[in-house]
């Protein structure tokens, strides 16, 4: 199948249909190196996530794209959610550039990180060197915090690190089951260091990366920051202090660049899995009807995670994402409302529902409200 051919349907699909969670459990052992950091009850970064466009096996997340309307949201992060930093990801590096020039304007701290599918490495190497360029640019001329996180999740989106011509062989190797991991996480980090060194060469702020928390074994002492895409579900909250004490033996700040839950009762428990209730084995995408849309649920989830993150005294926390314009709400069409799989904080209104590069506006869920007024009561 041609890379450009996959569109979101196609992809989901065939993730679900391989059982690809937002991290796999069990693969591996975690370091212990250094003593643990110091706790602060104190979460200094109040985030929030911000897709540019992420090119899924060649295609365009975001085919409709307008300055104008990227800015009025950038607006909203920082005047109506109250955020104070936006973590900005996607594979588009004038798209990364100008959003992060709007969030700099606006007085929000950002993080930027180029992200992509299967993009060979000597290709991620040289986006990666555009956007630090960029980045160091960006905060050489503001006076707030410019962080490059230097990719994301490089064992599931890199080729040649677990074999695979593409992203969905790579999982079907994984699922096998036969597979030297020692081997895989040696070329894991050999690439995640040549990522390093083009990021330190071009960029003088602090680094960080989108690590899989419990599936990639990471040299966090190359990084300045530990940061994790962290969907763990732990109904008491030790549970959360457990899973993720082994982070705190590196000494280092922690940043949560991405949490979440989608829009339904019981998805919290889901977590990185959530998406994928949604049926896509017809014409069009299907909510099964034992899913039940649930706003508020989605809310507490985000608000309950704030709390944790808060009591860790971690760096900061941005949930994942503000806006999924590939995810539109159909009110009126309760077993198409794709909205209800989505982790946004926006419920999307496109102008055709059917076709993603149609104009769209955007409305708060109750989780925007929810965490609009815990980032003010904690300025």
């Amino acid at each position: 199948m041609n890379a450009s051919e996959i569109d979101r349907a196609q992809f989901l699909r065939r993730t679900a249909g391989l059982g690809l969670l937002a991290g796999t459990a069990g693969l591996t052992a975690f370091p212990a190196s250094a003593a643990a950091a110091p706790r602060r009850p104190r979460l200094s970064l109040k985030g929030v996530a911000y897709d540019v466009g992420t090119g899924f096996l060649g295609a365009d997340g975001r085919p409709w794209w307008r300055d104008d309307v990227m800015r009025g949201e950038i607006r909203a992060i920082r005047h109506r959610l109250h955020a104070n930093w936006v973590s900005i990801y996607g594979s588009d590096v004038r798209r990364l550039t100008e959003t992060a020039t709007a969030a700099l304007d606006e007085g929000l701290t950002v993080s930027i990180q180029p992200r992509s599918f299967d993009e060979p490495q000597e290709a991620q190497l040289a986006k990666l060197r555009a956007v630090a360029i960029e980045a160091e640019r960006l905060r050489r001329c503001h006076d707030r915090e410019v962080i490059l996180a230097v990719g994301c999740e490089f064992m599931l989106f890199t080729p040649d690190i677990i074999p695979g011509a593409n992203f969905f062989e790579r999982i079907e190797y994984l699922q096998a089951g036969e597979f030297d991991m020692p081997e895989l996480q040696r070329k894991f980090r050999v690439f995640t260091a040549r990522m390093v060194k083009v990021a330190r060469t071009h960029f003088n702020g602090r680094i960080t990366y989108g690590a899989a928390h419990d599936l990639e074994n990471v040299d966090w002492s190359l990084f300045d920051i530990v940061g994790l895409d962290y969907y763990g579900y732990h109904e008491d909250p030790a549970g959360h202090t457990q899973e993720l004490a082994r982070f705190r033996r590196w000494g280092k700040p922690i940043l949560i660049l991405e949490f979440g839950s989608c829009t339904f009762t019981g998805a919290p428990e889901l977590g990185g899995m959530g998406w994928d209730i949604v049926d896509f084995s017809g014409e069009v995408p299907v909510i099964p009807p034992q899913y039940v849309r649930d706003e508020q649920t989605q809310a507490d989830h985000l608000v309950n995670m704030l709390r944790v993150f808060t009591a860790e005294g971690f760096l900061g926390a941005s949930m994942y994402t503000f806006i999924a314009p590939d995810a539109p709400h159909r009110p009126d069409d309760r077993p198409h409302d794709e909205d209800m799989a989505s982790y946004s904080l926006v419920k999307v209104l496109r102008k055709d529902s059917a076709d993603p590069a149609s104009p769209y506006r955007w409305e708060p869920k109750k989780s925007f409200h929810a965490v609009s007024d815990f980032y003010l009561t904690r300025r």
